[in-house]
């Protein structure tokens, strides 16, 4: 199977985890994309979504499925998203897609957050992938300097010769070199640093349930 395959894989079996009459987090990137895709052909069955950026909110619309403001809702039943790595505790490093601060907010009062990713994507040590960390942008600099000091080898995000500005305004520094063996250790100590807005480290508020696409099919990992 293609990776996209396994993305879309995943994205349909994640729709059984929809309850019926709420409103849904939903996350951002490609195998979010595909969810969302499967969530229009059932958006009767909702209340609504709330969106992880502007890009969902965008590509919600399009199926004709009612985004919500986060201020507006008390509480959302599940949180569907995807990871850049996963480890088998279910702590995770997300924002590839430069989304990770809204990601972190909406998974923070969700009941249930439910990962979808190929299994390409599961790994015994956070750290391969790196790991975005969203900073305000004068404090760049100041925060590359702590991160070094950690021992990782932060890089400014770049795109077409600019810096990447996220939703909030924020710049992505990219973090290679680390191997992460206390992740909810590390998100703490990072998320501390002056200028840090997030760190796609989500190792304290983790996965309940991972859906794993692999050649044999989709896999549920529950932590």
């Amino acid at each position: 199977m293609t990776q996209d395959e396994l993305k879309q894989a995943v994205a349909r079996a994640a729709i059984d985890y929809v309850v019926d009459g709420e409103i849904i987090g939903v996350g951002t990137g490609s195998t979010a994309n595909f969810f969302i895709d499967e969530l229009g052909k059932i958006k009767d069955r909702i209340k609504g979504a709330v969106a992880s950026s502007e890009a969902t909110a965008t590509r919600l619309r399009g199926h004709g499925i009612h985004v919500y403001d986060l201020n507006d809702v008390a509480s959302i039943s599940v949180y569907v998203d995807g990871a850049d790595e996963i480890d088998a505790a279910g702590a995770m490093i997300k924002g590839g897609g430069a989304a990770l601060t809204r990601e972190k907010i909406v998974a923070s009062v969700s009941g249930k957050f439910v990962c979808i990713a190929d299994g390409s994507k599961l790994v015994q040590v956070l750290g391969k992938f790196p790991l975005p960390v969203e900073v305000v942008p004068m404090a760049g600099q100041a925060v590359m300097r702590k991160l070094t000091q950690l021992g990782g080898k932060p890089a400014l995000r770049i795109k077409d010769g600019e810096p990447v500005v996220t939703d909030n305004g924020g710049h992505i520094l990219d973090v290679a070199g680390l191997s992460i063996t206390d992740p909810a250790g590390l998100e703490s100590q990072i998320n501390q640093i002056p200028g840090v807005i997030t760190v796609g480290l989500f190792a304290q508020r983790g996965a309940d349930v991972c859906l794993l696409g692999t050649s044999e099919g989709v896999k549920t990992l529950t932590f």
